[in-house]
Protein backbone atom coordinates (compact mmCIF):
# COMPACT_ATOMS: atom_id res chain seq x y z
CA UNK A 1 0.00 0.00 0.00
CA UNK A 2 1.45 3.33 -0.94
CA UNK A 3 2.47 5.42 2.01
CA UNK A 4 1.23 8.56 0.29
CA UNK A 5 -2.41 7.55 0.06
CA UNK A 6 -2.91 5.88 3.45
CA UNK A 7 -5.96 4.25 1.87
CA UNK A 8 -6.79 0.66 2.67
CA UNK A 9 -7.90 -1.17 -0.53
CA UNK A 10 -10.65 -3.18 1.17
CA UNK A 11 -12.20 -4.58 -2.00
CA UNK A 12 -8.84 -5.78 -3.33
CA UNK A 13 -8.01 -7.36 0.05
CA UNK A 14 -11.33 -9.22 -0.02
CA UNK A 15 -10.44 -10.51 -3.52
CA UNK A 16 -6.99 -11.48 -2.24
CA UNK A 17 -8.51 -13.49 0.61
CA UNK A 18 -10.85 -15.33 -1.79
CA UNK A 19 -8.02 -16.22 -4.21
CA UNK A 20 -5.78 -17.33 -1.31
CA UNK A 21 -8.57 -19.51 0.08
CA UNK A 22 -9.27 -21.27 -3.25
CA UNK A 23 -5.81 -20.90 -4.83
CA UNK A 24 -7.77 -20.24 -7.98
CA UNK A 25 -8.70 -17.01 -9.76
CA UNK A 26 -11.67 -18.75 -11.39
CA UNK A 27 -13.10 -20.15 -8.10
CA UNK A 28 -12.60 -16.79 -6.38
CA UNK A 29 -14.42 -15.02 -9.22
CA UNK A 30 -17.34 -17.46 -8.89
CA UNK A 31 -17.56 -16.89 -5.11
CA UNK A 32 -17.49 -13.13 -5.51
CA UNK A 33 -19.85 -13.01 -8.47
CA UNK A 34 -17.41 -11.22 -10.80
CA UNK A 35 -15.32 -12.17 -13.83
CA UNK A 36 -11.91 -13.84 -13.64
CA UNK A 37 -10.46 -10.82 -15.44
CA UNK A 38 -11.82 -8.53 -12.69
CA UNK A 39 -10.22 -10.72 -10.01
CA UNK A 40 -6.89 -10.68 -11.86
CA UNK A 41 -7.04 -6.90 -12.21
CA UNK A 42 -7.72 -6.44 -8.48
CA UNK A 43 -4.77 -8.66 -7.53
CA UNK A 44 -2.43 -6.83 -9.92
CA UNK A 45 -3.57 -3.51 -8.46
CA UNK A 46 -3.03 -4.76 -4.90
CA UNK A 47 0.45 -6.08 -5.73
CA UNK A 48 1.37 -2.76 -7.33
CA UNK A 49 -0.02 -0.89 -4.33
CA UNK A 50 1.92 -2.97 -1.79
CA UNK A 51 4.99 -3.33 -3.97
CA UNK A 52 5.49 -7.11 -3.73
CA UNK A 53 4.07 -10.14 -5.62
CA UNK A 54 1.45 -12.03 -3.61
CA UNK A 55 0.95 -15.05 -5.90
CA UNK A 56 3.04 -17.20 -8.16
CA UNK A 57 1.00 -17.88 -11.27
CA UNK A 58 1.40 -21.21 -13.04
CA UNK A 59 -0.45 -22.56 -16.07
CA UNK A 60 -2.97 -24.57 -14.06
CA UNK A 61 -2.36 -23.42 -10.48
CA UNK A 62 -1.82 -20.42 -8.22
CA UNK A 63 0.39 -20.40 -5.12
CA UNK A 64 1.02 -17.80 -2.44
CA UNK A 65 4.41 -16.15 -2.31
CA UNK A 66 6.09 -15.79 1.07
CA UNK A 67 4.80 -12.21 1.26
CA UNK A 68 1.29 -13.35 0.38
CA UNK A 69 1.43 -16.04 3.09
CA UNK A 70 2.54 -13.41 5.61
CA UNK A 71 -0.28 -11.05 4.62
CA UNK A 72 -3.10 -13.60 4.62
CA UNK A 73 -3.63 -14.14 8.41
CA UNK A 74 -3.90 -10.40 9.08
CA UNK A 75 -6.30 -9.90 6.19
CA UNK A 76 -8.50 -12.75 7.42
CA UNK A 77 -8.55 -11.38 10.97
CA UNK A 78 -9.39 -7.92 9.70
CA UNK A 79 -12.16 -9.10 7.38
CA UNK A 80 -13.60 -11.34 10.10
CA UNK A 81 -13.69 -8.43 12.53
CA UNK A 82 -15.38 -6.24 9.94
CA UNK A 83 -17.98 -8.95 9.27
CA UNK A 84 -18.63 -9.34 12.99
CA UNK A 85 -19.01 -5.58 13.42
CA UNK A 86 -21.49 -5.37 10.55
CA UNK A 87 -23.37 -8.43 11.82
CA UNK A 88 -23.55 -6.91 15.30
CA UNK A 89 -25.00 -3.72 13.89
CA UNK A 90 -27.54 -5.67 11.82
CA UNK A 91 -28.54 -7.76 14.85
CA UNK A 92 -28.82 -4.70 17.07
CA UNK A 93 -31.15 -3.04 14.58
CA UNK A 94 -33.31 -6.14 14.24
CA UNK A 95 -32.77 -7.78 17.62
CA UNK A 96 -30.45 -7.55 20.57
CA UNK A 97 -31.33 -5.30 23.48
CA UNK A 98 -34.47 -3.16 23.39
CA UNK A 99 -34.26 -0.53 26.15
CA UNK A 100 -37.60 0.88 27.26
CA UNK A 101 -38.52 3.51 29.84
CA UNK A 102 -41.83 2.55 31.47
CA UNK A 103 -43.54 3.79 34.68
CA UNK A 104 -43.28 1.05 37.28
CA UNK A 105 -47.02 0.79 37.96
CA UNK A 106 -47.87 0.31 34.28
CA UNK A 107 -44.97 -2.11 33.82
CA UNK A 108 -45.94 -4.30 36.77
CA UNK A 109 -49.71 -4.26 36.39
CA UNK A 110 -50.25 -4.15 32.61
CA UNK A 111 -47.17 -4.76 30.48
CA UNK A 112 -45.20 -7.52 32.23
CA UNK A 113 -48.12 -9.99 32.41
CA UNK A 114 -48.40 -9.76 28.61
CA UNK A 115 -44.71 -9.63 27.71
CA UNK A 116 -44.20 -13.39 27.54
CA UNK A 117 -46.06 -13.49 24.24
CA UNK A 118 -43.72 -10.88 22.72
CA UNK A 119 -40.68 -12.86 23.88
CA UNK A 120 -42.10 -16.04 22.34
CA UNK A 121 -42.67 -14.28 19.03
CA UNK A 122 -39.34 -12.44 19.01
CA UNK A 123 -36.70 -14.43 20.93
CA UNK A 124 -34.02 -12.40 19.13
CA UNK A 125 -35.05 -9.28 21.10
CA UNK A 126 -34.19 -8.93 24.78
CA UNK A 127 -36.35 -6.29 26.44
CA UNK A 128 -34.77 -4.27 29.25
CA UNK A 129 -36.72 -1.76 31.33
CA UNK A 130 -35.53 1.42 32.96
CA UNK A 131 -37.43 3.81 35.23
CA UNK A 132 -39.60 6.55 33.82
CA UNK A 133 -38.01 9.96 34.23
CA UNK A 134 -39.69 13.34 34.29
CA UNK A 135 -37.08 14.77 31.93
CA UNK A 136 -36.48 11.89 29.55
CA UNK A 137 -33.49 12.73 27.33
CA UNK A 138 -32.96 10.23 24.52
CA UNK A 139 -29.71 11.93 23.54
CA UNK A 140 -28.27 11.17 26.98
CA UNK A 141 -30.12 7.98 27.98
CA UNK A 142 -29.79 4.76 26.01
CA UNK A 143 -33.54 4.17 25.70
CA UNK A 144 -34.93 3.21 22.31
CA UNK A 145 -38.50 4.18 23.29
CA UNK A 146 -40.70 5.00 26.27
CA UNK A 147 -44.27 4.37 27.35
CA UNK A 148 -45.62 7.53 28.98
CA UNK A 149 -48.91 8.72 30.43
CA UNK A 150 -49.75 12.25 29.41
CA UNK A 151 -51.15 14.61 26.83
CA UNK A 152 -49.20 13.24 23.86
CA UNK A 153 -47.06 16.35 23.44
CA UNK A 154 -43.38 15.87 24.19
CA UNK A 155 -41.03 18.36 22.54
CA UNK A 156 -38.91 16.91 19.74
CA UNK A 157 -40.39 13.42 20.10
CA UNK A 158 -42.92 11.42 18.12
CA UNK A 159 -45.78 9.96 20.15
CA UNK A 160 -48.39 7.37 19.25
CA UNK A 161 -51.55 6.96 21.34
CA UNK A 162 -51.82 3.44 22.71
CA UNK A 163 -54.53 3.28 25.37
CA UNK A 164 -57.29 5.57 26.52
CA UNK A 165 -57.72 5.67 30.28
CA UNK A 166 -60.67 5.81 32.69
CA UNK A 167 -60.80 6.26 36.46
CA UNK A 168 -63.41 4.96 38.92
CA UNK A 169 -63.67 3.99 42.60
CA UNK A 170 -62.28 0.64 43.79
CA UNK A 171 -62.09 -1.07 47.17
CA UNK A 172 -61.45 -4.50 48.65
CA UNK A 173 -64.20 -7.15 48.53
CA UNK A 174 -64.18 -7.29 52.36
CA UNK A 175 -64.77 -3.55 52.68
CA UNK A 176 -67.63 -3.67 50.18
CA UNK A 177 -69.23 -6.54 52.10
CA UNK A 178 -68.89 -4.56 55.33
CA UNK A 179 -70.05 -1.13 54.15
CA UNK A 180 -72.32 -1.99 51.22
CA UNK A 181 -72.43 -0.67 47.65
CA UNK A 182 -72.28 3.03 46.83
CA UNK A 183 -75.57 3.68 45.08
CA UNK A 184 -75.69 7.45 45.56
CA UNK A 185 -72.93 9.98 46.08
CA UNK A 186 -74.12 10.42 49.68
CA UNK A 187 -73.14 6.79 50.31
CA UNK A 188 -69.50 7.88 50.02
CA UNK A 189 -69.76 9.22 53.56
CA UNK A 190 -69.63 5.63 54.87
CA UNK A 191 -66.27 4.99 53.23
CA UNK A 192 -62.86 6.29 54.18
CA UNK A 193 -61.45 7.96 51.06
CA UNK A 194 -57.88 7.17 50.08
CA UNK A 195 -56.40 10.09 48.20
CA UNK A 196 -53.73 9.85 45.53
CA UNK A 197 -51.66 12.62 44.00
CA UNK A 198 -51.96 10.78 40.69
CA UNK A 199 -55.79 10.49 40.80
CA UNK A 200 -57.32 13.19 43.04
CA UNK A 201 -60.92 12.67 44.16
CA UNK A 202 -61.83 16.30 43.63
CA UNK A 203 -61.69 16.01 39.82
CA UNK A 204 -63.76 12.83 39.69
CA UNK A 205 -66.35 14.05 42.21
CA UNK A 206 -66.72 17.33 40.35
CA UNK A 207 -67.28 15.42 37.10
CA UNK A 208 -70.00 13.16 38.55
CA UNK A 209 -71.59 16.01 40.52
CA UNK A 210 -70.55 15.04 44.03
CA UNK A 211 -69.35 16.83 47.16
CA UNK A 212 -65.74 17.85 46.73
CA UNK A 213 -65.11 19.22 50.22
CA UNK A 214 -63.76 15.95 51.65
CA UNK A 215 -61.02 16.00 49.05
CA UNK A 216 -59.29 18.96 50.60
CA UNK A 217 -58.45 17.65 54.07
CA UNK A 218 -57.06 14.10 53.77
CA UNK A 219 -53.38 13.09 53.38
CA UNK A 220 -52.45 11.86 49.93
CA UNK A 221 -50.65 8.68 48.86
CA UNK A 222 -47.53 9.42 46.85
CA UNK A 223 -48.26 7.23 43.84
CA UNK A 224 -50.61 4.67 42.32
CA UNK A 225 -48.72 1.73 43.84
CA UNK A 226 -49.09 3.09 47.39
CA UNK A 227 -52.75 3.92 46.77
CA UNK A 228 -53.62 0.46 45.49
CA UNK A 229 -51.69 -1.23 48.29
CA UNK A 230 -53.82 0.67 50.82
CA UNK A 231 -56.99 -0.30 48.94
CA UNK A 232 -56.03 -3.98 48.90
CA UNK A 233 -55.49 -3.80 52.65
CA UNK A 234 -59.08 -2.62 53.10
CA UNK A 235 -58.18 0.88 54.32
CA UNK A 236 -60.72 2.64 52.14
CA UNK A 237 -61.93 3.39 48.64
CA UNK A 238 -59.74 5.08 46.06
CA UNK A 239 -59.82 6.18 42.47
CA UNK A 240 -57.89 3.92 40.14
CA UNK A 241 -56.94 3.86 36.48
CA UNK A 242 -58.59 1.10 34.47
CA UNK A 243 -55.32 -0.15 32.96
CA UNK A 244 -53.79 -0.63 36.42
CA UNK A 245 -56.67 -2.53 38.09
CA UNK A 246 -58.36 -4.48 35.28
CA UNK A 247 -56.49 -7.69 36.20
CA UNK A 248 -57.22 -7.23 39.93
CA UNK A 249 -60.91 -6.74 39.20
CA UNK A 250 -61.01 -9.81 36.96
CA UNK A 251 -59.32 -11.89 39.67
CA UNK A 252 -61.63 -10.59 42.41
CA UNK A 253 -58.84 -8.93 44.42
CA UNK A 254 -60.59 -5.57 44.00
CA UNK A 255 -64.20 -4.60 43.34
CA UNK A 256 -66.04 -1.52 42.08
CA UNK A 257 -68.47 -0.22 44.73
CA UNK A 258 -69.81 2.36 42.24
CA UNK A 259 -69.84 1.85 38.49
CA UNK A 260 -69.51 5.22 36.73
CA UNK A 261 -66.08 5.76 35.20
CA UNK A 262 -64.69 9.02 33.87
CA UNK A 263 -62.55 9.02 30.74
CA UNK A 264 -59.31 10.97 31.10
CA UNK A 265 -57.84 13.55 28.75
CA UNK A 266 -54.45 11.96 29.25
CA UNK A 267 -53.67 8.56 27.76
CA UNK A 268 -50.80 6.08 27.38
CA UNK A 269 -48.39 6.78 24.51
CA UNK A 270 -45.43 5.14 22.85
CA UNK A 271 -42.82 7.90 22.65
CA UNK A 272 -39.42 8.06 20.93
CA UNK A 273 -37.31 10.24 18.65
CA UNK A 274 -38.86 10.00 15.16
CA UNK A 275 -35.92 8.03 13.74
CA UNK A 276 -36.23 5.35 16.43
CA UNK A 277 -39.67 4.37 15.12
CA UNK A 278 -37.98 2.90 12.02
CA UNK A 279 -35.62 0.61 13.98
CA UNK A 280 -36.76 -2.95 13.17
CA UNK A 281 -36.84 -4.01 16.83
CA UNK A 282 -38.93 -0.96 17.73
CA UNK A 283 -41.20 -1.65 14.75
CA UNK A 284 -41.75 -5.21 16.02
CA UNK A 285 -42.40 -4.13 19.60
CA UNK A 286 -44.77 -1.38 18.46
CA UNK A 287 -46.75 -3.80 16.28
CA UNK A 288 -47.15 -6.27 19.14
CA UNK A 289 -48.00 -3.51 21.64
CA UNK A 290 -50.71 -2.01 19.43
CA UNK A 291 -52.21 -5.48 19.01
CA UNK A 292 -52.32 -5.90 22.80
CA UNK A 293 -53.94 -2.50 23.25
CA UNK A 294 -56.63 -3.30 20.69
CA UNK A 295 -57.48 -6.45 22.64
CA UNK A 296 -57.81 -4.52 25.93
CA UNK A 297 -61.46 -3.42 26.19
CA UNK A 298 -62.72 -0.29 27.98
CA UNK A 299 -64.37 -0.72 31.39
CA UNK A 300 -67.94 -1.90 31.63
CA UNK A 301 -70.75 0.22 33.02
CA UNK A 302 -71.54 3.88 32.56
CA UNK A 303 -68.66 5.94 31.21
CA UNK A 304 -68.47 9.73 31.27
CA UNK A 305 -66.46 11.65 28.70
CA UNK A 306 -63.48 13.72 29.71
CA UNK A 307 -64.21 17.34 30.61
Amino acid sequence: MSAESGRLPLNALRVFEAVATHLSFTAAAKELGVTTAAVSAQIKSLEADIGVPLFRRHTRAVALTQEGAELLPGVRRGLDELRRAVDRLRRERVGGMLNLSVPSEFLQRWLLPRLGEFTRRHPEIEVRFGPARAGLDFSRDDFHAAILYGSGNWAGLKSERLLDEWVFPVCSPALLAKLGPIETLNDFSRYPLIHSRAEPWVDWLRRVGGDTTRAETVPMAEDSAATLAAVEQGKGVALARWSLVAADLAAGRLVRPMMPSVQQRNAWYLVAPPEHFSLPKVVRFRGWLIECCREFPPPTGETLAAE
